[in-house]
């Protein structure tokens, strides 16, 4: 009889295509499963809560699949950190009922962008960095209009393919946190919603950060909000300042969540 688990996965996604295997690149998936499929011995896939694209770094990642043995957690954890290349990392394995879907049950998602505005030599790869200020305030004022709408058909990039562009935004700030290894501040953009189109957090941390710097005008904001045209906002953050941060299910209690600071 097949038992269904779930594995909390954090990974730096710089060296990566993104989390979905691809036929010509390498992904977070592939080198999952790969490890998987040796330490069971037989070919074995994993379904992700969601995909993350290429560069982008996760801190809390689900993903489910199937075995038909029961596993000792911690030799398990052993075992499959053993196997993965060091920016992948299995933190917890947890058995779940057999209906269990590490996608489709996921109520909440969180990500976090890291902005730096002062040179530093040792952030590129995991934050990224404005040489022109913004106005956080406004950017502030600007995030909180994204909790009063559902269709966020204007920050989907052009390769969307979905049934709806609805979504339910429950939180969206910038605050000043201080960044590890750069002994200073920095700004992170932390939002939270039961699902996000793709590209779409990017594409909203780069058109906040481009009206708040004054290269494009708020208005543009709430015309796209209402329109739904893409063209009316900024270009898309790099994804080196991208974080998955925290998944939620109704049936898991609420994880520690392993934050920068």
């Amino acid at each position: 009889m097949k038992r269904r688990y779930f594995i909390e996965i954090q990974y730096k996604g710089t060296q990566y295509s993104g989390w979905q295997r691809q036929p010509n690149a390498i992904s977070v998936q592939q080198k999952i499963e790969e490890a998987l499929s040796i330490l069971l011995r037989a070919p074995t896939t994993i379904t992700g809560s969601g995909r993350t694209d290429a560069g982008v770094h996760a801190r809390q990642q689900f993903a489910h699949f199937d075995a038909a043995i029961p596993f000792d957690k911690r030799t398990f954890l052993g075992k499959m950190n053993g196997l993965l290349p060091k920016d992948i990392v299995i933190r917890d394995l947890i058995e779940v009922d057999a209906k269990a879907h590490a996608r489709f049950d996921a109520s909440l998602r969180t990500y976090e962008y890291w902005v730096y505005t002062t040179p530093m030599p040792f952030l590129h790869e995991l934050a990224t960095y404005y040489a022109y200020p913004a106005d956080v305030e406004q950017m502030n004022q600007l995030a909180q209009s994204l909790l009063y709408h559902t269709n966020f058909r204007c920050f989907a990039t052009g390769k969307t393919e979905v049934k709806h562009y609805d979504c339910h935004i429950s939180k969206a700030i910038w605050e000043w946190k201080p960044l590890p290894l750069a002994g200073t501040q920095a700004l992170c953009f932390t939002i939270s919603a039961n699902r996000f189109l793709r590209g779409m957090v990017r594409t909203i941390v780069g058109s906040l950060w481009e009206i708040g710097a004054g290269k494009r005008p708020a208005e543009a904001w709430y015309e796209a909000l209402q329109t739904g045209d893409r063209r009316l906002l900024g270009t898309s953050a790099l994804p080196n300042g991208l974080y998955l941060t925290e998944v939620r299910y109704p049936y898991l209690p609420e994880k520690q969540i392993y934050h920068h600071e």
